[in-house]
Formats: C-alpha cells, structure tokens, sequence
C-alpha cells in the first residue's frame, strides 16, 4: 500500500475560519449585549441560557471559547466548566467565566475548576474583547488545532505525551492509521476521503469518552494517522472497541456496487488496475506497563514500530509492544 502524504494537520493560520463562542448568562439583557459585541467583532455566537443547555450546545458542535456567568440556574459556571474539562470531547475548549462578584476565593475555584480566565461585572467591552482575543490565540497556539477535525495536533499531542513521561505516569500510547486510505480518497475524491477522516475522528473521541474515561487523549497527527493516550489497563479495551466501531461503519462508505463485490479498483503508477478492499484500521501500542519511557520520540517510535508491524495483517488489527527494554 502507498503511504498516504496528504497533511490533516495544516497550520491553523492558513485556513480562514470564524471562531465559535458559546455565551452562557441566565440574564438575557447581558447574554445579548455580549452577542451583540462579539458578532461585531467578527465571531460566531451562540447563547445558552444555564450550564445545562450550554453542556448541550457544546456537544452538538465544540465551541472554541465558552464565556460563561458564574452564578447561573440548574448548573452554575463552575460546575459546568468542570463538566467541559472532564469530557475528552470538549477538554481543550477555552473559558471565560464572569462573575459580579471579584473575590479571591470565587477566582480561585474558577481557576481550579478548569477556567483560563476570569472577569468582573460590570465589564468594560474593550477589555472583554482583548481577553477573548488573548485566549483564543494561547489556545491555538498551545493545541496546533487541525482545521479537518478540531482535534489537537502535533504541538499539543507532543506536550501531552512529555508531560507523561516527566511525571512518571502510566500511559499507552495507541497510533492508528486507517488501511486503503489512499485507494479510498483516489477513486472518491478528496471531499469524500476528508470525511472519512472527520468519522474517524468522532468514532475515536466517542471510544475515548466511553471506554477510555476523562484523561484519555486525542490528537490527530495528521492525514488518516491519529494519536490516542490512555491508561495501560485500559488500552487493549480501547483497541478493540475502536476496531469494532470502526469495522461496522466502514462498509457504509462505500457505493452500494462496491459494498456489494467488497472492493474498489483503482489504477496504480504503472496505470494497471488495482483492487483494494474496504477500509480498515491498524494499531501499534506503545505502554509503561513494562517499560519507562525517557522522552516523547521514544514513546512515539514504539507505537509507530507496532503500527507498521500490524499492517502487515489483513484487515483491521491492534499489536502491543510487549518487550521490557
């Protein structure tokens, strides 16, 4: 199989995309003064009403910021931001919270509760827009977002895994890479393989959040390669939960004429046709269930080892390294 060199993980700056932002405020008077003002500064709002619509809002589509008023109905502002901090699908969103009241405890809880900053009523409007725009820009910087699939890229997929090492913590790293890619995006096209790419990535976030539990990663390396970080005792799960997820939604993004004969033809370099069978996906385990890891490049290469010893094997597939050194 050709590799596949189509790079998911372009810089952010080079795609033109309106950044998202999720008012939350029981207050309707101040929930419309701020969407009023953000929609004037070029940004994509949407309003919730309590941290219960807002958890809502931001599952249907993940906001890139979250403005929200501490002291809300149902569920107040600390509680929801722990809530987003806790789901690996929103983990990386940037908040706001707002609050009238400016104690030094109210901002430490908000702070501990997972916040990347923290404003006073009544707020001067200028001054709210420069904090939306110094977070938003921390936060692309820090994630390396891909544009394809909202998930963090290299820069943040690096850090998570460093951050492991230097604590010591057991981790496995799990590098998935989808086979026949490439066959799949020559003879449909690049709008069709785009979404293969976004399915998987919402197939791997769902595994993560059922199986994988809150501190379980996601990143996306770029074109159909991805990075999950979970812990050692759960990683085999996540393996064969991603396989089976993947395997069952596959064969539904063929035509109905390929679906049925089980593959595609595509014509190689030398223009002979070539059959390729339906899409699967290969994973290479790298864990600290037997070994420590000293850097990231170590971690990363055994997963990568694994990886390409698995597509070696027909169909979707998942090989641990099992070696003590």
């Amino acid at each position: 199989m050709e590799p596949d060199d189509r790079d998911g993980g372009r810089p952010l700056e080079s795609v033109s995309v309106t950044e998202n932002v999720l008012v939350v405020d029981d207050d309707p008077f101040i929930a419309r003064l701020l969407e009023i003002e953000l929609k004037a500064a070029g940004y994509e709002v949407r309003v919730g009403g309590d941290g219960e619509e807002a958890l809502g809002l931001a599952n249907e589509r993940v906001p890139d910021l979250v403005l929200a008023d501490v002291m809300m109905p149902k569920m107040d502002g600390f509680e929801l931001t722990r809530r987003l901090r806790q789901d690996p699908r929103t983990a990386s969103v940037s908040i706001i919270m707002l609050t009238a009241r400016g104690l030094s405890s109210d901002k430490l809880e908000g702070f501990s509760a997972g916040a990347d900053d923290y404003i006073v009523k009544p707020f001067d409007t200028p001054e709210l827009l420069a904090r939306v725009r110094g977070v938003l820009r921390r936060a692309r910087e820090m994630r390396a977002q891909s544009p394809l699939t909202g998930l963090p890229g290299n820069v943040r997929i690096e850090e998570e895994i460093e951050s492991r090492v230097s604590e010591g913590a057991d981790f496995s790293i799990l590098y998935a890479d989808l086979d026949y890619f490439k066959a799949f995006n020559d003879h449909y096209g690049f709008m069709r393989g785009d979404g293969v790419i976004q399915l998987t990535a919402r197939l791997l976030q769902d595994v993560a959040l059922e199986i994988g539990g809150s501190d379980t990663f996601v990143g996306h390396v770029g074109g159909d390669d991805f990075i999950l970080i979970t812990t050692t005792d759960r990683a085999v799960d996540v393996a064969e939960r991603v396989i089976a997820s993947f395997d069952a939604e596959a064969p539904k993004l063929y035509d109905d004429e390929d679906r049925e004969r089980g593959f595609i033809e595509v014509k190689n370099r030398r223009g002979e046709l070539q059959q390729f069978p339906v899409l699967s996906i290969s994973l290479g385990i790298a864990t600290t269930a037997k070994r420590k890891f000293q850097h990231y490049a170590e971690a990363v290469a055994i997963a990568t080892e694994m990886k390409s010893f698995t597509k070696a094997t027909p169909g979707s597939s998942w090989a641990m390294d099992r070696r003590t050194s």
